[in-house]
């Protein structure tokens, strides 16, 4: 099997996925804000690449 890459390369999207890993301490009830907010991050940081 291969191993995960360290990161990303990209310091948003690093912090979007790394922000990922409160979903384990909340209820399932509360994931969708937190997959809303990661959804709106990345989204963030595509459309700063896209502007380029």
């Amino acid at each position: 099997m291969s191993e995960l890459p360290e990161g990303t390369g990209d310091e948003r999207v690093d912090a979007v996925l790394a922000d990922l890993g409160r979903l384990a301490g909340l209820p399932v009830g509360e994931h969708v804000a937190v997959f809303e907010e990661a959804f709106s991050g990345l989204e963030a940081a595509l459309g700063a690449v896209e502007a380029r």
